[in-house]
């Protein structure tokens, strides 16, 4: 009788571990699908970046710090080669971009240029989809998180090698601040 008490005890502790470790996968892929969501829209405001600038240029032409600092940023996302540092580029890259439209600001001649406008609602519309996308992959990322740091799926985390996915968010005070221009 002890005898099937003790595999009992056994099944169903592999059978926990299985659940577990099953239910680690699941949330992984969760954040990996986040990621590559959200990996999309800030490719497309990538491409976009290019032919914002070069409207911008035409028209704000000693404005060439700005423009080279969001090129920059621009260039160091593309060259982000872990998760960690892709995220922290991204985060410059959108401080950069309000400098940027700061500077649209102060030339009315280029705000109501068609290009530039068209320009303008794309950059918005991805900007709209990027921040969503932020939302879920952080949710997913919590869900991950939460499972790694509680008791008992700590221990399976710890056994199989599952460690904490970072958040996106701000990485300091400066980017929560609005762009100041001055001339």
């Amino acid at each position: 009788m002890l005898l099937y008490v003790i595999i009992g005890i056994v099944v169903l502790l592999l059978l926990w571990l299985i659940v577990s470790y099953n239910g680690f996968i699941k949330l992984s892929a969760n954040c990996e699908e986040g990621f590559a969501t959200m990996d999309v829209y800030l490719k497309k405001r990538y491409d976009l970046i290019p032919n914002l600038v070069e409207t911008v240029k035409g028209y704000a032409a000693h404005e060439s710090k700005t423009l080279e600092a969001v090129v920059a940023a621009r260039n160091a996302v593309a060259g982000s080669s872990t998760t960690e540092e892709k995220l922290q580029n991204e985060n410059i890259l959108t401080g950069t971009l309000r400098s940027l439209f700061a500077v649209a600001e102060a030339y009315p001649e280029l705000k109501a240029n068609e290009n530039f406008k068209d320009l303008m609602n794309q950059l918005n519309n991805v900007e709209e989809d990027i921040a969503n996308s932020r939302k879920y992959y952080n949710a997913v990322v919590k869900r991950f998180n939460i499972k790694c740091r509680t008791f008992p799926s700590a221990i399976v985390a710890k056994i199989f090698n599952f460690s904490a996915k970072p958040m996106f968010e701000v990485q300091n005070e400066a980017e929560r601040e609005n762009v100041k221009v001055s001339f």
